[in-house]
C-alpha cells in the first residue's frame, strides 16, 4: 500500500498520465468498436468481456474476430494473433534493458499492461536503455490511462453492441482512429517503408480466403523492416578509436 501511495504521488506518474491523455480518445474510440464488434460477430456478451480484459489487444482481436465469425479453423485465428502481435517480443527485448532488475511477477504484471503507444511514449521519455529509478513510476501512469481508455469503452461497447447501430458508422470512425494510434508509431524509415509494404500487400492478397492477406502483409512489414535495419547498419560507419601517436624522441 505503501508503495502503490508512493508511486501515484511520483510526479513521474502524473507526467506519464499527461502524456497519454493525447492519444487517449483514439485508444477509446478503437476500444468501442472493437467491443461492439465482437458481440456483432456473434460472440456472447460474457465471452467478449473475458476477452477483453485477458486478451488486452486491439489488433489482435479485431484481426481474429472476422475469421471467428465465419468460423475459421483454430489455428488460423491463434497463428494470426500471434503473427499481429509478433511486436510485442520486440518491445519486451527493448523493455528488458530498462526492467530487468524488477522481480519476475512485477516484470509479468508490466508485460501485461504494455502497449504500442505506451512504448512509444516511454522511449521519447528515456531513449538511453538504462534503469533510472523514475522509469516505473512513469510506465505505471502512463499504462494506468491506456488501459482505461481501452477497457471501459470496449466494456461499454460490449453491453451496448445491440442498443448501438451500425448506422453511426462506427466502423470508419474506429479505422480513423485506429490510423491516428498508427501513425504516432510510425516514427523513422524502417517503420515507414513497413507500413508501406503492409498496405499494399493486403491490398494485394485481398483475395485470399480467411483474411490470410492479413498474414502475408504481416510478413512482408516484418521482413522489410529488418532488411531496412540490417543495410542501414551496414552503411553506418564504425568509429575505430585511432591508436595514440608516439611522440618523437
Amino acid at each position: 500500500m505503501t508503495t502503490l501511495r508512493a508511486t501515484l504521488r511520483n510526479p513521474h506518474f502524473r507526467l506519464g498520465v499527461s502524456d497519454m491523455f493525447s492519444v487517449g480518445v483514439g485508444v477509446g474510440a478503437w476500444g468501442l468498436v472493437t467491443g461492439v464488434a465482437m458481440v456483432k460477430s456473434g460472440m456472447s456478451v460474457p465471452l467478449a468481456l473475458i476477452m477483453s480484459l485477458l486478451v488486452y489487444a486491439g489488433s489482435a482481436q479485431l484481426a481474429v474476430i472476422p475469421l471467428l465469425a465465419v468460423g475459421g479453423p483454430l489455428w488460423v485465428v491463434w497463428l494470426t494473433a500471434a503473427c499481429v502481435n509478433l511486436r510485442f517480443v520486440i518491445f519486451s527485448s527493448m523493455w528488458r534493458s530498462y526492467f530487468q532488475h524488477l522481480p519476475r511477477r512485477q516484470r509479468v504484471t508490466l508485460g501485461y499492461f504494455s502497449g504500442d503507444v505506451i512504448f512509444v511514449a516511454f522511449m521519447k521519455r528515456y531513449p538511453k536503455p538504462v534503469p533510472e529509478p523514475n522509469q516505473v513510476p512513469y510506465f505505471w501512469g502512463a499504462a494506468s490511462v491506456n488501459w482505461l481508455a481501452w477497457q471501459v469503452p470496449s466494456v461499454a461497447g460490449i453491453l451496448l453492441a445491440h442498443v448501438i447501430p451500425l448506422s453511426w458508422g462506427l466502423g470508419f470512425a474506429g479505422v480513423l482512429a485506429l490510423l491516428g494510434v498508427l501513425l504516432s508509431l510510425v516514427f523513422d524509415r524502417a517503420t515507414w517503408l513497413a507500413m508501406g509494404v503492409a498496405a499494399s500487400v493486403a491490398i494485394a492478397a485481398f483475395a485470399l480466403p480467411l483474411k490470410l492477406n492479413i498474414l502475408v502483409a504481416i510478413a512482408a512489414a516484418v521482413v522489410t523492416g529488418l532488411l531496412v535495419e540490417s543495410i542501414e547498419r551496414r552503411r553506418t560507419p564504425k568509429h575505430t578509436p585511432r591508436p595514440p601517436e608516439e611522440s618523437p624522441p
